[in-house]
């Protein structure tokens, strides 16, 4: 079957690209105070505070899955703040969050024009992002990193450090006897170097705006921060440097760190905020899966708390499990996939900005 050829299509440097966000003028304050919430959502919030508070009196895990909009939306300084003073034990979110977290690290900006951009032929198509993401899942497939911990550690350190083409030679021959996985991946960066004549040795990218990074804050703390893509999602998959080995490899690696942390959530807590597909997607699987080993250790994962963040309205009361077909909230189809997770489920009708802020609020009244 005929393949599009990445190879001709013409890049442009991110410099040229117009934004429509800049974080430091845009970034939220984690000072600031929240917009006016609803009683109903104020109430949950407080709710969902003092079950995180008793997860982590206790050693159980606080888990936040998040869409690309709360990276957009400048959120980054203040999950950073709730991630020093120790209140998430994960972070996970989709491809478009790894990508936004990146480019304010790097250029101070994201977020661009969408329908002039695909009009042009230029929507995706830009250097810098496509050939550092993509390079960095190349290294950290090889290094054994997950996906968001390979452009993680990228930001924090200022750069890569590429083995030598004798050194991959080496670990593909070694490989091949005790261990194909490793032995595929060091191939694959072999592969990827020799195509576009990069040299090895330590190759430096400055990040001016790192201090905006999610990403390069977890890495320094050592908290997982998986990212979760899909094929074709993403503006990196436009880059002809873009490898299916290296997405798949790393991805895979973070989604078994994320459902390891799911199948110990008894009586820790789930906070997915914006995420309509991703989140309860790798939820649902993670928990099955956790269900079937605690069961066979003659346990179950029952004693969870699930809080689902997001701006459509719900009338249905989501502690009565899943609503009927004939109600309009039956098709909230990430609250019906939530529904039937078990534990204790909570709906908060929110802006990701307000809800983060009121969160760190009643954290903070309650510490």
């Amino acid at each position: 079957m005929p393949r599009l050829d990445r190879s001709a299509l013409r890049f442009k440097p991110l410099a040229d690209r117009a934004n429509r966000v800049a974080v430091e003028t845009d970034f939220v304050d984690p000072a600031a105070r929240p917009a006016n919430l609803s009683d109903i959502a104020r109430g949950t919030i407080e709710e969902a505070a003092g079950r995180i508070r008793a997860a982590r009196d206790r050693g159980r895990p606080v888990m936040l899955a998040f869409g690309a909009h709360t990276i957009k939306n400048g959120l980054g300084p203040v999950l950073a703040k709730l991630l020093r003073e120790g209140w998430f034990t994960h972070l996970a979110t989709n491809g478009a969050g790894i990508i936004h977290d990146w480019e304010f690290a790097f250029q101070g900006k994201s977020s661009e024009h969408v329908a002039a951009n695909v009009e042009r032929g230029e929507f995706g198509n830009w250097q810098e992002t496509g050939h550092w993401i993509n390079l960095a899942l190349a290294v950290g497939a090889w290094e054994g990193r997950g996906y968001g911990e390979s452009v993680g550690a990228l930001i924090e350190r200022g750069g890569l450090a590429l083995p030598t083409p004798e050194r991959l030679k080496e670990d593909v021959l070694a490989g091949l006897e005790k261990d194909p996985e490793s032995a595929a991946a060091a191939a694959d960066l072999l592969g990827i170097m020799e195509r576009f004549r990069l040299a090895p040795g330590p190759v430096n990218l400055p990040f001016p705006w790192k201090r905006y990074s999610l990403q390069a804050e977890a890495f320094r703390l050592g908290i997982p921060f998986t990212g979760h893509p899909m094929i074709g999602h993403d503006i990196i998959y436009n880059h002809p440097m873009n490898h299916g080995g290296a997405i798949g490899r790393t991805a895979v690696r973070d989604f078994l760190t994320f459902a390891e942390g799911v199948s110990r959530l008894e009586g820790g807590v789930y906070l997915s905020v914006g995420s309509a597909v991703m989140s309860p997607m790798i939820f649902e699987k993670s928990m099955s899966m956790g269900q079937n080993l605690a069961l066979q250790a003659g346990a179950r994962i029952q004693n969870h708390y699930i809080a689902v963040v997001d701006l459509n309205e719900s009338r249905w009361d989501w502690r009565r499990g899943e609503p009927p077909h004939d109600q309009p909230d039956y098709y909230i189809r990430y609250m019906k996939s939530f529904s039937r997770m078990g534990g204790a489920l909570r709906y908060v009708q929110a802006d990701n900005r307000d809800f983060f802020l009121a969160l760190g609020e009643a954290l903070g009244a309650g510490g």
